[in-house]
């Protein structure tokens, strides 16, 4: 010996005794480590779309009792249409007090003032997009001893309120809407003021 401390530099075999490194001195990673941060990624993956449907699912429901209310005044504004043409069709009955003398099968033969053929079956049931429509509160005069409807009430309201629909709607003859922030038929805020 030459007076020198012994040292591990330049030995590729420093380390822990009886241990031979492994060729290329690369060192493998046992695979429970591997199965350790498959797991872990795995369950982070999972918190993140927890996370995500937490977020998602009332921003869907949102949106779909707001898609039902748009469509509950659009079928407010066709009955409303219809309406309108039942009347020019048959003048001596003024308008019609049931979505069923609106609706009818076209199939079934030429229409009536009894089935007018004016709205599509769906509509005409009073049940569509988690709302339940109906035609009421006719007013009629006596014309000669026939009755003519001279008015009505169109109510919307969802089928579950606060799950399919938030407001209720009406419309009538004059062609204007409001809503019940309720969900009922108490309508007495135009809509045009949301």
């Amino acid at each position: 010996m030459n007076g020198a401390a012994p040292s591990g530099a330049g030995n590729p075999g420093s380390g822990l005794a009886g241990q031979t490194p492994p060729p290329g001195g690369v060192r493998r990673v046992p695979v429970f480590v591997w199965v350790l941060v498959g797991l872990a990624a795995f369950f982070l993956l999972c918190m993140i779309i927890f996370v995500l449907a937490l977020i998602a699912i009332p921003t869907l429901s949102a949106t779909r009792k707001q898609a039902n209310e748009l469509a509950a005044i659009k079928s407010i504004q066709i009955i409303d249409q219809a309406e309108m043409m039942y009347s020019a069709t048959y003048p001596s009955r003024g308008y019609a007090c049931s979505l069923r003398a609106l609706g009818g099968d076209p199939n079934a033969g030429q229409p009536s003032a009894d089935a007018a053929q004016l709205l599509k079956n769906d509509m005409a049931t009073g049940n569509r997009d988690g709302y339940i429509i109906n035609l009421s509160n006719c007013s009629k005069v006596n014309l000669s001893g026939t009755e003519r409807m001279t008015g009505y009430t169109i109510t919307a309201v969802p089928q579950t309120p606060g799950k399919t629909g938030n407001r209720g709607f009406c419309g009538d003859e004059t062609g204007i809407i409001k809503y019940d922030p309720t969900g009922g038929t108490n309508c007495t805020q135009p809509l045009e003021s949301r």
